[in-house]
């Protein structure tokens, strides 16, 4: 099988490939805190720049499967990228020069559209051509961990040395860097899918449906740290120094993961690692539970690259090995759906809870990531349940 033997060697296409990712994260470590800026500039009041990033998480939602289906559809993931990444220039410049409300979401909602398809078609074609090198996903996916944390390094720069009204250009280099990249990506040779195997195939498979909802409820086990830990942090009196180092570990332990990802041994699959990614999720919240002191959030940190990093990767694994050939985008684009959705879901409910009791906040996500192990146990069976009997 072509999974298992490697049928191309020694060309460049694991560079080209950590490019688009580089490039795309770095647009996302600009993007989160330069854009609000940006928009108060443009004459925004808070009310309306909360509906504009509402608007533009909704519309993302329904980006996803569409974008995904039509790369399916005409059989060509490369191409996919490219017409997304170049369409997401356009969309950011008509951004960059509206002005007025109703203008402003027009443009972002575009934006939002045209770009959310971006990051599943590079995952549908990046594990793709990564299996036919034998090559391992999380050395070249770590590229776009490193471009995360540049960015926001740098993004406290250019707030103090761009006037607001400019961010939004930074923004849009960044765009053009990756319209750029994803130019560079080789062709890749489309394989035919078996006759019986339905352009939504994956949607008919126990063990898909299971591990989408182990990653998404794992995943948005992070709800209450991502959108609470730094108000939190700095209520008990930690200034910004240690908060940026708390947070910095947490990505740093997750790049340490994806770097040795292809020494993991060969039996810790896919199922394992999502698994083993539950376990640090439990843990960590768990722990956060009882407010811990800086000694032990420094090593709680570090879980961050199981609960995370654990969890991506073995998606990501299990995605490679069985997504079917003719619904590669599709079942990639489903699972970031599923995934955005609950956290959506999540970070209504952790503003709910944190409110109420920070404590109560971490104990639902520590519950949240048993759920997603549960889950994990389901699709291990419906795994084995499908595999051919020795």
């Amino acid at each position: 099988m072509a999974r298992s033997n490697p049928t191309i060697v020694n060309d460049s296409f694991a560079w080209r490939l950590a490019l688009v990712y580089a490039a795309f994260f770095l647009i996302v470590g600009w993007h989160l805190p330069l854009f609000p800026v940006w928009l108060t500039a443009r004459g925004l009041d808070p009310a309306s720049i909360g509906f504009v990033l509402a608007a533009m998480q909704a519309v993302r939602v329904l980006g996803t499967p569409v974008g995904t289906r039509i790369a399916d559809r005409y059989g060509s993931l490369r191409a996919g990228i490219v017409v997304t990444t170049l369409a997401s220039v356009v969309a950011i410049a008509a951004l960059g020069a509206a002005s007025g409300f109703a203008l402003i979401l027009m443009a972002a909602v575009t934006l939002a559209f045209v770009s959310a398809p971006v990051l599943p078609l590079t995952d549908a074609y990046g594990l793709k051509g990564l299996a036919l090198r034998g090559k391992a996903y999380g050395p070249v996916r770590l590229w776009g961990s490193v471009a995360f944390i540049a960015a926001n390094l740098t993004g406290g720069v250019l707030l103090d040395r761009l006037a607001p009204g400019n961010l939004i250009w930074v923004i849009c280099a960044g765009n053009c860097a990756l319209a750029g990249a994803a130019m560079l990506l080789p062709p890749m040779r489309e394989e035919s899918a078996p006759r019986s195997a339905g352009p939504h195939s994956h949607l008919r498979q126990p063990a898909f449906l299971a591990i989408t909802a182990a990653a998404s409820l794992i995943q948005a086990s992070h709800a209450v740290y991502y959108g609470f830990s730094t108000l939190d942090w700095t209520a008990k009196g930690y200034d910004g120094v240690t908060i940026g180092i708390l947070w910095a570990l947490g990505v740093v332990a997750e790049i340490v993961l994806f770097a040795f990802a292809g020494s993991l041994p060969h039996r810790i699959g896919p199922v394992t690692l999502i698994l083993i990614g539950a376990l640090g999720g439990i843990l960590r919240w768990s722990a956060m539970t009882f407010d811990p002191p800086a000694a032990l959030l420094f090593p709680l940190q570090l879980l961050h690259a199981l609960s995370f990093g654990a969890t991506h990767l073995g998606t990501m694994m299990f995605l490679s090995q069985h997504a079917p050939e003719r619904s590669r985008a599709a079942a990639q684009g489903d699972v970031s759906t599923a995934g955005s959705l609950a956290m959506a879901a999540a970070s209504a409910l952790a503003g709910v809870l944190y409110g109420a009791s920070g404590t109560a906040a971490y104990a639902a996500m520590a519950v949240a990531a048993a759920a997603g192990g549960a889950f994990v146990l389901l699709a291990a069976r419906f795994v084995r349940n499908s595999s051919p009997q020795r």
